[in-house]
């Protein structure tokens, strides 16, 4: 039997009176046993982050401790004082967060970050720390390590900045890691890298570690234990095979339940359909840099891109950070201009429109945000930004907001919600929220951008199946931009997949996942982890 290097017992965190539960954390008792994985899943607000967080000493103000203990190397963290956790950190206890590019200093390159660390403890002289973030950055896998490392982050791609992240948390060899939600906002090929070097460091390393995820495909992947949290209760735990193969509680089985299979639904051809947008040939280039010394940087982010949606139809666009799927969406939706190529919405050039005939086109493409709490006024009640639309162009304010309520209806909220402001619903109600948004023009085409990469799977499962529906009553074209197969196989008819701005394969969704023609195509679905859950 493994030893414990971390022992909680019975950790209660107690929320600000008013909320929907008394406790963050109810009675949250585990042991993290010497040279594992320890894998704490939940949906949002189900308490996994904020466990990480008292473990590390960084809890919020607002959130009390009510009882517990937390033991390491015989004391109890919770009776520490600032100086001692402050020693613990980084030398005992490492973590990497989940968004590198706001955990790390914006105006600080690389090389001065991971220094940093050491210099905070008094290790080290100057040179010596820049030798060592030389040696960290190639540990974890960092290109070049002595140029990237006089990068800014805003320089490095997803996967190179949480690169980065995992250098600096290993940087003094701590003995246990946390992980919150590592691999979330990443493409799955990054993610299977970041995956694979976290397990590898931990096997070469000896050490402990607490992953924190959302995700079970990630669990099977990584996971050595499983705990499951619901609302700050533990509803399960035992090891990954038992908890993803055998699992006891009915909230475990719908988590399960809701992560996409990977098996294309069924679908009627639909050749007879009208063609709602019609994209031939386009191209964006971008040119950044250039000096005396300095050549420019030329990207083609889209090259010679062609594609046609009809209605009632999906097509996916997938691929990873950086192929042009989102330049797409811009480009489709009239934000950036191409520098060549035609968009035909409904036969009609909506690329050559003037300025006066745009805005009333504009009616008949919409997107839905990947992020829907940064694309909806924090300030202003949802039903407004709903009616917004429709008011710009000339429907009446009290017309307007009937309709705002009809549509929160028809996305499955309460029509009372439309006096609230964004900050009350939930990330799946606030996406529901964004959806009515864009369906109050009622428009021909409809594009989602990433926009349930960061949701809960069951909260996930719930705005696909909306999507689908929706589609169906609306006879709406969608296009489908994501970086996850699975999640295309569900909702799409057509898959394209993209690399380096190219579309390198458009099938039919079935045909493409269950016999993929073009090598990258075959590298995507290789990476998507989880292959022992899906294939339970």
């Amino acid at each position: 039997m493994s030893l414990s290097v971390l022992t909680v017992k019975n950790l209660r965190l107690a929320l600000p009176a008013g909320g929907d539960r008394k406790y963050a954390l109810d009675d949250l008792t585990f042991d993290l046993a010497e040279r594992k994985i320890l894998c704490i899943v939940g949906e949002s607000g189900s308490g996994k982050s904020l466990c990480a967080q008292t473990v590390m000493g960084l809890l919020p103000k607002a959130i009390r401790i009510a009882g517990g203990e937390i033991l390491f190397d015989g004391r109890d963290l919770l009776k520490a004082g600032k100086e001692s956790l402050r020693a613990l950190r980084g030398r005992r206890i490492g973590m990497i967060f989940q968004e590198p590019m706001t955990a790390l200093n914006p105006s600080m390159r690389i090389v001065d970050q991971i220094a940093e660390v050491f210099e905070a403890h008094g290790l080290l002289t100057p040179d010596e720390r820049r030798a060592q973030a030389v040696k960290l950055a190639n540990e974890v896998g960092l290109p070049d390590p002595p140029r990237i490392i006089q990068s800014f982050p805003h320089q490095l791609s997803g996967g190179q900045r949480q690169r980065a992240m995992i250098a600096m948390a290993l940087a003094l060899e701590p003995t246990v890691l946390i992980a919150d939600e590592p691999t979330t906002a990443l493409d799955v090929t990054t993610q299977a890298q970041i995956l694979k070097l976290i397990r590898e460091i931990q096997q070469r390393r000896g050490m402990s570690v607490i992953f924190i995820t959302h995700d079970f495909g990630v669990v099977a992947d990584i996971a050595d234990e499983v705990l499951v949290l619901q609302k700050g209760i533990v509803v399960e735990q035992g090891t990954a095979e038992e908890v993803l193969r055998r699992p006891s509680h009915d909230y475990t089985k719908a988590l399960l339940a809701a992560v996409p299979n990977g098996v294309p639904p069924a679908r009627q051809p639909l050749n007879d359909k009208t063609i709602a947008i019609s994209v031939e040939h386009l191209h964006k280039t971008y040119v950044t840099g250039g000096s005396l010394f300095k050549p420019k940087r030329i990207v083609h982010a889209v090259k010679d891109v062609s594609f046609e949606i009809r209605r009632g139809e999906t097509l996916g666009i997938i691929g990873e950070s950086g192929s042009g799927k989102s330049t797409i969406a811009r480009l489709v939706t009239r934000l950036v201009e191409p520098d060549d190529g035609r968009i035909l919405l409904g036969g009609e050039d909506f690329g050559a429109l003037p300025s006066s005939g745009l805005r009333q086109a504009r009616k008949r493409i919409q997107m839905v945000f990947q992020d829907p709490f940064a694309s909806l006024n924090p300030r202003r009640k949802v039903g407004l930004s709903i009616a917004d639309g429709p008011i710009a162009h000339g429907v009446s304010k009290g017309e307007a907001l009937q309709q705002a309520a009809d549509l929160l209806k028809l996305v499955g909220l309460d029509a009372r919600a439309i006096d609230r402001l964004p900050h009350e619903f939930s990330g799946g109600q606030r996406q529901r929220i964004g959806l009515a948004r864009a369906l109050a023009l009622k428009p021909d085409v409809l594009i989602a951008d990433e926009s349930v990469s960061a949701l809960d799977v069951t909260i996930q499962k719930q705005v696909l199946e909306l999507l689908e529906e929706l589609k169906g009553k609306l006879d709406l074209a969608m296009l489908f931009i994501t970086h996850d197969l699975h999640v295309a196989a569900q909702v799409c008819d057509r898959i394209a997949v993209m690399q380096r701005g190219e579309i390198v394969e458009l099938r039919p969704s079935a045909a493409l996942i269950s016999d993929p023609q073009n090598d990258y195509t075959k590298q995507l679905l290789a990476a998507i982890p989880g292959k022992m859950q899906r294939s339970a």
